[in-house]
Formats: C-alpha cells, structure tokens, sequence
C-alpha cells in the first residue's frame, strides 16, 4: 500500500515539475522579448527625427577616418538613401578620407 502512494506521489511531483518548468520558459522568454522590443523602438525615434530634420546646413562633408554611410548620416541628420541619391558615383565600400559628399 505504501508503494502506491510513493508511486502517486512521484507521478504527483513529476506533473508539478513540469508545469513548473514550462512556466519559467515562458517567463523567460517573454521578458528575453520585450527588453529587444524596449530598445529598438527608442532607436527608430531618433532616427525618424534624423530623417525629417538635418542636424547641418552645409552642403558637402569631407570623410573622416572611419567613416561610413552610416555615421557620417548620424554626424549630418542626413539618411543614408539621401546620401547615396546625392551621390550616385559613391561606392560606400571604398571611402576615402578627404573624400567629398554632396548633402544638398
């Protein structure tokens, strides 16, 4: 008789560890998921910013040093897509610094 209530016990316990278990993966995942969400959300607001209002009123930027489109969009409010219609001779792979772009 003992050994069926050890037996329903252990049944008992194992279902409970399961469900346990399932729990705390959902948990997991769902906070895993909403921090990403937090994030990428707060970097598209600037960048729509970036893309409505030009942080510069000049008309060429001189490469730097490590440039690429993408910072040299973040130094000059000007989108990247803008960049490269401004200048179509641009290979975005071979900047050189003293290199010049049109912004306007």
């Amino acid at each position: 008789m003992e050994s069926k209530k050890n037996s329903y016990l252990a049944r008992l316990l194992a279902v409970l560890g399961l469900i346990a278990a399932v729990v705390v993966i959902f948990v997991a995942i769902g906070a895993a998921t909403s921090s990403n969400d937090e994030p990428a959300t707060n970097k598209q607001q600037p960048n729509r910013q970036a893309q409505n209002k030009p942080k510069t009123k000049k008309k060429a930027y001189e490469v730097e040093e490590g440039d690429n489109l993408t910072t040299i969009s973040d130094k000059t409010g000007i989108p990247v897509d803008r960049l490269e219609q401004l200048n179509p001779e641009l290979d975005p792979q071979a900047l050189q610094p003293g290199q010049k772009l049109k912004l306007r």
